[in-house]
């Protein structure tokens, strides 16, 4: 595996595409290799809540798959990396892969990051959630996977969208041990948090 590491980046159609973006320019900001799976239905979303096309996506990506390659690199347990992030998740998504249905290629490399015992983190987008959801959350997180909703950390005391957009993608690469400078700490680099006590 390259000294950079390795992530796989998955982009469903849910609504929140520009986490998925956003993730993909943190990780070529900490210097990590990125293959990037995006669905058509992301395609679409994106057109409706973004600026970026499918080609100014792709660029941001070091490699790029095919939503229908199951036969891709990166579908088989012997493709060393950390780990996969799908952002935003969508429940379609995030059912698939709790039932193993593994027609597309999002949904088969995440089987396959759980079956290596990987991390696998899914920004679920998704309100209210119903019984169903829940209890597929659940699954997941028996299997070993993080649900990590992008929920809008108010304590940061954010200024902007992008502020919103950042500190959820921080903290959903915090999962992979990587620290992206604009994730924002209570207790370090927030004036309001109480900071750790000086060993005496």
């Amino acid at each position: 595996m390259s000294e950079r590491g390795r992530i796989i980046v998955g982009i469903s159609g849910a609504s929140g595409v520009i986490y998925g973006i956003r993730a993909l320019q943190a990780l070529r900001e900490l210097d990590v290799e990125t293959h990037l799976i995006a669905s058509k239905a992301a395609e679409m979303t994106m057109g409706y809540e973004t600026d970026y096309t499918p080609a100014s996506l792709r660029a941001l990506a070091d490699y790029v798959y095919k939503p229908s390659d199951i036969g891709a690199s990166i579908a088989s347990g012997s493709f060393r990396n950390r780990g996969m992030l799908v952002a935003p998740c969508s429940v379609r998504s995030m059912s698939e892969i709790a039932t193993g249905v593994t027609s597309g290629l999002i949904a088969r490399a995440a089987d396959v990051t759980l079956k290596e015992r990987r991390r696998l983190v899914l920004m679920v987008r998704e309100t209210p959630f119903h019984l169903g959801h829940l209890r597929t959350m659940t699954a997941l997180t028996e299997m070993g996977a993080v649900i990590h909703p992008p929920l809008p950390a108010f304590y940061t005391n954010p200024a902007t969208i992008d502020d919103l957009v950042n500190q959820s993608v921080g903290r959903a690469l915090d999962m992979f041990g990587l620290d992206w400078t604009p994730t924002r700490r209570w207790g370090e680099d927030l004036e309001g948090g109480k900071r750790p006590s000086a060993a005496r």
